[in-house]
C-alpha cells in the first residue's frame, strides 16, 4: 500500500494546499485528513470506524452521521473516550498536538467525514470503498469536489 498512501498524501496535500491558502493556515487540515485515512485503513475501513466508535458510546451519533438527516454532534470528550487516552494520545502525537485539541478536531470533522463517505444514508459494502471514493468525499469537505 505504500505506492497508494504515497499517491494519497499527494492528492490530499495539493487539495488542501488551495484551502490553507485561502484559510491562512498551516498543514493542519491535511495532516488531519491524512489521520482520518490512517484510521480508516487501521480499522478495516470505515464500518471498523465505526464500529469501534458505537463501542465506545457513540451508536446514535454514528447512526446520524451515517443517515441521511441531521448529524447529531460529538463532543472532545466523547471522542477521547471512544478512542481511549492511549491511542488518542499516539495520534496527537503524529501531529504534534495535544490529545484534547485532536479529540476536538476529530469531533468537528468526523461527523462530516462520515456523512461524506455515507451519501446514500448506508455504509458501503465490505471493500467497496476505494481510495478514490475516500479521497473524493474527503475533498468535497475541503470544499473542492
Amino acid at each position: 500500500m505504500g505506492l497508494l498512501d504515497q499517491l494519497a498524501g499527494q492528492v490530499l496535500g495539493s487539495l488542501a494546499g488551495g484551502n490553507e491558502q485561502q484559510q491562512g493556515g498551516g498543514g493542519g487540515q491535511a495532516a488531519l485528513i491524512q489521520l482520518v485515512l490512517g484510521l480508516l485503513q487501521s480499522k478495516g475501513g470505515i464500518g471498523g470506524l465505526l464500529g469501534q466508535l458505537s463501542q465506545g458510546g457513540l451508536g446514535e451519533q454514528v447512526a446520524s452521521w451515517v443517515g441521511t438527516g441531521q448529524n447529531l454532534p460529538v463532543s472532545a470528550e466523547q471522542i477521547g473516550q471512544a478512542f481511549g487516552t492511549s491511542e488518542l494520545g499516539d495520534m496527537a502525537a503524529q501531529l504534534g498536538i495535544p490529545g484534547e485539541q485532536l479529540a476536538g478536531h476529530l469531533a468537528n470533522f468526523l461527523p462530516q467525514v462520515v456523512d461524506g463517505l455515507t451519501p446514500d444514508g448506508q455504509l458501503p459494502e465490505a471493500g467497496n470503498l476505494d481510495l478514490g471514493q475516500a479521497l473524493s468525499g474527503l475533498a468535497g469537505l475541503l470544499g473542492r469536489g
